[in-house]
């Protein structure tokens, strides 16, 4: 059946892919971008910002006006800021949460009264192995996705009732544009302890993610999540060494996962 659906951050990379597919299988896809262009092929494209709520509800209320509904929400804008924990700017903290954490809080509440009033809906957030783990030199980054982890177990709580299910997508690494477009800290990159460890480290990031799998990958994923009719809380989209490690964290010591990264990323 042919369902109303919005994905964010669609311009380029997973969300790309994912409104390609989607649109591909009959779908209405709206893809939401700050440019409001690129979004492929059959994507009815919207200029928005998901770090402006006021705006989200806008868009939203013109596409319930124009659909009647809307069956499905996936939230995957997001971007990353390298560098030390300590040394992070307010401005990159700001920036940082707010565009993958609350840009994802802000789709949700914008949709939800929708979806609550028909008593349906499926909202697919896109979360990260890093936000079931800390990872080394990417700590805010792994910051906003432990809070979409969060976010989202207590959303399905309150809204399974309503007919609405949530699930969390946690990719590995992927070849896609988000290492390019990675901002990295100056001031780490520039510190005279951190900043051996964090180039050290950086590169070891950029070769896996670089190597890593394609988009397409993870959009075929998610066209299952939104064919099922009862999908699974959360699905690690990964390599093999990616997904067991996930697995691994959830049974070992916190100290030796703290040891298994520092080893990993050489800091």
């Amino acid at each position: 059946m042919r369902k109303i659906i919005i994905i964010t951050g669609a311009s380029s990379g997973f969300g790309k892919a994912t409104a390609e597919l989607l649109a591909s299988h009959g779908h209405t896809v709206y893809g939401l971008s700050r440019r409001g262009s690129g979004c492929g092929e059959g994507v009815k494209e919207v200029k928005a910002d998901v770090r402006n709520a006021e705006g989200l509800r806008a868009v939203v209320a013109e596409i319930v006006a124009t659909e009647g509904r809307i069956d499905v929400l996936v939230n995957n804008a997001g971007m990353g800021i390298g560098g030390a924990l300590e040394l992070a700017t307010e401005e990159e903290i700001d920036l940082q949460m707010g565009t993958n954490f609350m840009g994802c809080v802000n789709m949700c509440r914008a949709v939800l009264p929708q979806m609550r009033s028909q008593r349906s809906g499926k909202i697919i957030n896109l979360s990260s192995i890093g936000g079931v783990m800390g990872l080394p030199y990417q700590g805010y980054y792994s910051a906003s996705k432990f809070a979409i982890e969060g976010f989202s177990e207590a959303l399905a709580a309150e809204v399974k009732g309503f007919g609405i299910s949530v699930t969390l997508v946690e990719p590995g690494d992927f070849a896609t544009g988000f290492t390019a477009s990675r901002r990295n800290s100056e001031a780490s990159l520039n510190d005279p302890d951190y900043g051996p460890l964090f180039r050290r480290s950086l590169g070891l990031i950029e070769k896996e993610e670089n190597g890593g799998l394609k988009p397409e990958v993870l959009a075929r994923r998610v066209a299952r999540i939104v064919d099922s009719r009862k999908p699974a809380m959360r699905y690690v989209v990964a390599n093999l060494e990616q997904w067991a490690s996930v697995a691994l964290k959830r049974v070992i010591p916190g100290r030796w996962m703290v040891s298994i990264l520092r080893d990993y990323y050489k800091c």
